[in-house]
């Protein structure tokens, strides 16, 4: 017996030589598994590692989901209730999947959170911050196209709210709208788009950003647990540093990595008992702005988002969403830059301490408001709330057609007549004071602001009808919106008609 098992371990050790001579294998892991960490770098830092486990499981769950999905504007919505009910545990996949997506958002949130209070990002880790700041963006991304994946109700609009975003950018708007949406309206084409995005071009850049960020947390090592008065002196900071490495840090294999282990394991038991308790996400109502029974809202990451804007004043709508999020990106890949040297312990630094709280706090009360608020569509208003009596008045055929489009349209969904209706929208009981009718006729057919685009839903014949009936909304007193070059057509049967 223990000549077997002497010529097992003689093998093991020969065909493991033989590996290594020609990969190196060992040697590029030995770096990865046995550098010095600090001795007190305890829970503290185990964020890092719980967002990588959840980046993991979604690469394999998403894997085996991309093997039955299809990504086919007419086979998406069925093909994931396929996977629901006829696929063994297919649900529980597919909410694996959804649980861990947000899971990492939040785990890479409060790790990025530690690293700012912490002031991990000073000299010489700046590169490791930026990298993380690329992460976070292309994690957002991942969970934005994986909500569009379910193609269903929050798909269509979300996907609306996005292109109408990008459809307000000086200059390029349409270009930008057109390579987002691949085409003028959201379809089949959209769908080909974002799972591209989805399932090869985000996951290869978050690889990529993965595998950088890990070079450099090698390269530059772990950040010690700020104490007042250790102060970053870039000038001698890295000798200083890799000689407390030596005398006082111990292997990340076995002592840090226990650490990490465990809240991983209690991590990824919180995951499990989610997604067995409360499912997969949606799909819900198939996509179509036109549907009743439907009550679209983001996925969590994006619900604050979601609750800022609904509270934007309608005048400063487009330059706060255009500009905000891109100042916002500027401002986190400067933090290292504006400040990589000094005092790390946050109680000497509580300026910063307070950037944060504040942060947190207007998150979460922007989350609550995007769960709460009433800016969502009143989704009956077809039926529940007909057009008021005064706008019909003295209308002519064309434009009484119109009202009737407008009325099953379901118009009345988002926006208001005479102070009753959904909120989304602005109401219109003065629209022609601000929109000429070519305005009216872009903003039915291509949408815009919040508004997903009608382009496919009415023909030639009901956009002009309804588009007839809108021009008449203003103000006995004030008169129709004019452009330059734009007028709207007079009625037909007119002496000016041709």
């Amino acid at each position: 017996m223990s000549f077997l098992t002497s010529a097992l371990l003689s093998s093991s050790k020969a065909t493991m030589q033989w590996i290594e001579e020609r990969t190196g294998v060992v040697a590029f892991a030995k770096p990865l598994l046995f550098h010095h960490v600090p001795r007190n770098a305890k829970w503290w830092y185990v964020f890092g590692s719980a967002t990588l486990m959840f980046f993991t499981i979604q690469l394999v769950t998403g894997v085996c989901l991309a093997t039955v999905y299809a990504p086919s504007a007419a086979q998406a919505w069925e093909s994931l209730n396929y996977i629901d009910k006829e696929v063994p545990m297919g649900w529980m996949l597919r909410a694996l999947h959804g649980w861990s997506s947000n899971a990492m958002v939040v785990m890479m949130a409060i790790h990025m959170l530690q690293v700012f209070l912490h002031a991990s990002y000073k000299y010489p880790r700046e590169l490791n911050w930026i990298t993380g700041v690329f992460l976070l963006l292309t994690t957002l991304a991942l969970a934005f196209t994986g909500q569009v994946m379910r193609w269903d109700q929050d798909a269509y609009w979300g996907l609306g709210i996005g292109a109408a975003i990008a459809d307000r950018i000086p200059l390029v708007g349409d270009q930008v709208r057109a390579l987002l949406l691949g085409g003028p309206i959201i379809g089949g084409e959209t769908l080909n788009r974002f799972f591209a995005l989805h399932v090869f071009i985000l996951p290869g850049a978050a690889l990529g950003l993965v595998g950088l960020h890990m070079m450099l947390i090698i390269k530059n090592g772990i950040s010690e647990m700020p104490k007042p008065g250790a102060i970053v002196v870039p000038s001698t900071y890295r000798e200083g540093f890799e000689e407390r490495m030596k005398t006082e840090g111990v292997p990340f294999v076995p002592e840090a990595v226990q650490r990490d282990m465990v809240f991983c394991g209690v991590c990824l038991i919180a995951l499990v008992a989610l997604a067995a308790f409360y499912g997969p996400f949606g799909p819900g109502g198939m996509p179509d702005p036109t549907l009743i029974n439907t009550n679209p809202r983001p996925d969590y990451p994006f619900m604050w988002l979601f609750g800022a804007v609904s509270l934007l004043p309608p005048a400063s709508e487009t330059a706060i969403m255009l500009i905000a999020p891109g100042v916002g990106v500027l401002v986190l890949i400067a933090v290292p830059f504006l400040s990589n040297s000094g005092e790390r312990a946050p109680s000497k630094r509580p300026a910063m301490v307070l950037v944060a709280l504040v942060t947190v706090m207007a998150i979460a009360a922007l989350t609550w408001e995007g769960m709460t608020s009433p800016w969502s569509p009143v989704m009956d208003g077809w039926s529940a709330l007909p057009t008021p009596a005064k706008f019909t008045h003295g209308r002519t055929p064309l434009e009484m057609q119109g009202a009737v489009v407008f009325q099953f349209a379901q118009c009345r969904n988002c926006h208001s007549l005479d102070g009753l209706g959904g909120k989304r929208g602005p109401e219109l009981d003065d629209v022609a004071s601000r929109l000429s009718y070519d305005q009216l006729v872009r903003q039915v057919q291509q949408g815009g602001g919040n508004m997903p685009a009608y382009g496919k839903n009415l023909d030639s014949a009901q956009t002009a009808a309804v588009v007839a009936f809108l021009a008449t909304l203003h103000p006995s007193n004030e008169p129709d919106a004019k452009i330059p070059g734009a007028q709207l057509p007079p009625p037909p049967g007119s002496a000016n008609a041709h």
